[in-house]
C-alpha cells in the first residue's frame, strides 16, 4: 500500500500490526499497520514505516489477524436513562413473561425499603396485543406501587398500587397524546402508551443526581467494551419521569470522568412553543465542556408503529385488515414544526429528529425545506432517526435537503415485535416500505447510525449484522435462536459491510461534526480506535454478530481490554 505517514520525530506509544485496518476511506481494509503518538494518528503504511516510529517504551499491539477500526460513533443512543435502567429493576436480558416476574420479585425483596419498584425493558412482543396487565405485577408485588417502562420507552407497565396511588381510574380521560389501556368496564388495565405515561410518572420519584450519574458512568463502561468512542444522547433535558441528565453530563466533563465525546441533543418540550427557543441558545453556551458539546436539538415528532402513535399518511389496519380511523399522532403541530425549525436552524442548531411513521418524515422533511428556503444552506447536518416507514416519494428528499438518515438497523428484521404487532397493521404494501436503507443509500442520502439503547442492543456490530444480512443475530433476546431461523427481512434493503460499518463510524462522526477529528483512520485524526478480534470481511457475513472488540481507545488511550 502506499504510505500514509508524516514523519514529525515524534515517537509513536502505541503500534499496531499484524493485522488489517478499515480506514474508513475505502471500501475494503487495507494490509497496514498504525502508529499512534500524543493521542494522535503518526502513520498508516507499512509495518516497517510504522515500526521505525517505535522505541523501547513503544506499546506493540499484535491484531493477531484480527481488524483495526475507527471508533464506532452512536449517532442515536440514550446512556444516561439506560445506564439508570441497568442499576435498577432491569428486564432487558428477559424476554418471557415468568422471566420478568423473578426479576421483580426480586428486585423487590432485595429493595424493601424502595417507595416504588423503578425500572424497565420489557418486550410488547412477550404479551398479547404487546399490553401487560396490572394483576401480573399485584401477584408479585400488591404492596407496592410499581412503574416499568418498556424497551422503547413509548409505554408502561404499572400495577394496581401505582393506579391507586395516582387517582387513575375508569373516569380519567385518555390525554391527547396518549392511551390508557383499560378493561371491559373502563378501569385501567396496566398499561400506559405514550403521553399516558406522565399520568403515573409524574408521581414517581425521579432517580437522585447522584444515581444518575452513576448511570451515566455504568453506560459509558458498557459502551466503551462495544467499541463506541462518541455518541450523540438523543434526549438531554427534562422529560417525565427522568431526571434532567444536563446536568449530568456537565458534572461527568467537570470531573473528566466523561471519557469519550458527547453531543447532546437538548429535548425540545412539546407542551411548549417557541419560547423555549432562548432556554436552548443558553443551554447550549453553558453546555460546552470538556468531551461534551450540547449544541443539538431533538424533536420528537410521533410515537411508535406497535402502538399505533407513529404518524401515517393513512390509516393503521384493524385486526381483520380494514381500515381505522387512527393514522397516528403527529406531537407536533406540522405548523409550529415548521416555524421552529426555521428558527433552530437560522440559530445553527443541529435539529435531531424522531420520525418514524411515514406521515411523520413527510412532515419533518417540508419543515426542512421550508427552513432551506428562509435561511439558505448550511453546515448545521439535520438528521431524521428510526425512518421505519418513509414512502417513496421522500426517498430522494434526503440528499436535496442535505438530511441525513439516522438508521437504528437492528430493528430492520423479522422478530415478534415485527411480525405480530406490526406488519398485520400496516397491511403487505406499506410493510415493504419499511426501513429501505438501500434505496436511501442509493438515492444519495448520508447515513449515520444509532442503536437507540436502551430501547434495543447498543452493540454497533449487532446492528450491522443486520443491516448487512436483514435477520436478528441469535443471540438477541427472542432472536432466531429460539426457534425457527427467520427469513431476510426486505433483502433488497440491505447495505454492504462497508456501507453499514461507514455509517457507524465516518457517517456518525458526520453528525456528530466530529468528521475532522475522529471517524477515519488517517493521518492526523484522533486516535479514537477499536481492535476487532477477526476480520469480518474475510468472514461469511451470517458470522457478522460473532465478531468481539478485544481493545478500545479513546485518543490514544486504552479505556477497554478484553479479559483473555
Amino acid at each position: 500500500m502506499a504510505k500514509n505517514s508524516q514523519r514529525t520525530g515524534q515517537r509513536a506509544d502505541t503500534v499496531f500490526v499484524g493485522g488489517k485496518v478499515f480506514t474508513g476511506t475505502a471500501d475494503a481494509p487495507v494490509d497496514a499497520a498504525v502508529a499512534v503518538g500524543g493521542g494522535r494518528i503518526l502513520a498508516v503504511a507499512d509495518e516497517a514505516t510504522v515500526r521505525s516510529y517505535a522505541d523501547t517504551d513503544t506499546e506493540v499491539v499484535d491484531l493477531a489477524g484480527g481488524l483495526l477500526v475507527p471508533g464506532f460513533q452512536d449517532a442515536h443512543v440514550h446512556p444516561v436513562v439506560a445506564g439508570v435502567q441497568m442499576l435498577s429493576c432491569d428486564l432487558a436480558e428477559q424476554h418471557t413473561v415468568e422471566g420478568y416476574l423473578a426479576v421483580v420479585a426480586r428486585y423487590a425483596q432485595d429493595h424493601p425499603e424502595a417507595p416504588w419498584i423503578r425500572g424497565g425493558g420489557w418486550s410488547m412482543d412477550v404479551f398479547p396485543g404487546g399490553t401487560p396487565t396490572r394483576t401480573l405485577l399485584d401477584a408479585v408485588v400488591p404492596d407496592r406501587p410499581v412503574m416499568l417502562t418498556n424497551r422503547d420507552g413509548h409505554g408502561a407497565w404499572v400495577n394496581t398500587r401505582a393506579l391507586e396511588l395516582t387517582g387513575l381510574d375508569r373516569t380519567t380521560p385518555d390525554p391527547a397524546d396518549g392511551r390508557i389501556e383499560r378493561e371491559p368496564d373502563g378501569t385501567p388495565a396496566g398499561t400506559l402508551q405514550e403521553g399516558a405515561m406522565d399520568l403515573v410518572a409524574r408521581h414517581v420519584p425521579l432517580p437522585t443526581a447522584d444515581e444518575a450519574y452513576a448511570g451515566l458512568l455504568a453506560a459509558q463502561e458498557h459502551l466503551l467494551s462495544l467499541g463506541v468512542t462518541a455518541w450523540q444522547d438523543a434526549m438531554v433535558g427534562a422529560f417525565p419521569g427522568h431526571p434532567d441528565n444536563f446536568g449530568v453530563y456537565l458534572r461527568a466533563a467537570h470531573e473528566e470522568t466523561l471519557r469519550v465525546r458527547v453531543v447532546g441533543a437538548l429535548w425540545w418540550d412539546r407542551e411548549r412553543g417557541l419560547e423555549q427557543i432562548p432556554e436552548l441558545e443558553e443551554r447550549r453556551r453553558t453546555g460546552r465542556i470538556g468531551r461534551f458539546r450540547a449544541t443539538s436539538v431533538k424533536m420528537m415528532q410521533d410515537g411508535i408503529a406497535e402502538n399505533f402513535t407513529a404518524a401515517m399518511l393513512e390509516p393503521y389496519l384493524d385486526g381483520c385488515g380494514c381500515p381505522t380511523g387512527n393514522s397516528g399522532l403527529s406531537f407536533i403541530d406540522p405548523e409550529l414544526l415548521t416555524e421552529a425549525v426555521c428558527l433552530l436552524d437560522r440559530a445553527g442548531f443541529q435539529v435531531h429528529f424522531h420520525a418514524l411513521g411515514d406521515r411523520a418524515v413527510r412532515e419533518v422533511l417540508d419543515a426542512l425545506a421550508a427552513a432551506r428556503t428562509a435561511n439558505g444552506s448550511g453546515d448545521n447536518r439535520h438528521h431524521l432517526a428510526h425512518l421505519q416507514v418513509v414512502h417513496p416519494d421522500d426517498i430522494g428528499r434526503f440528499a436535496q435537503l442535505g438530511a441525513a438518515a439516522n438508521i437504528q438497523a437492528l430493528w430492520a428484521a423479522h422478530e415478534p415485535q415485527m411480525d405480530e404487532l406490526t406488519i398485520p397493521f400496516l397491511g403487505p404494501e406499506r410493510a415493504a416500505l419499511q426501513y429501505p436503507f438501500a434505496d436511501l443509500r442509493r438515492a444519495g442520502a448520508r447515513l449515520v447510525a444509532g442503536s437507540d439503547w436502551s430501547v434495543s442492543s447498543p452493540d454497533p456490530l449487532w446492528g450491522i449484522h443486520v443491516a448487512v444480512n436483514r435477520v436478528v443475530p441469535d443471540e438477541t433476546p427472542g432472536g432466531p435462536g429460539t426457534g425457527a431461523p427467520a427469513a431476510p427481512f426486505f433483502p433488497e434493503q440491505a447495505l454492504t459491510l462497508a456501507e453499514a460499518l461507514t455509517a457507524y463510524t465516518a457517517g456518525s462522526a458526520w453528525a456528530n461534526h466530529l468528521d475532522e477529528v475522529t471517524g477515519t483512520v488517517e493521518v492526523g485524526k484522533c486516535a479514537d480506535l477499536v481492535v476487532l478480534d477477526r476480520d469480518p470481511f474475510g468472514r461469511p457475513a451470517e458470522e457478522i454478530a460473532l465478531t468481539r472488540v478485544i481493545r478500545t481507545y479513546v485518543d490514544g488511550e486504552l479505556l477497554f481490554a478484553a479479559k483473555p
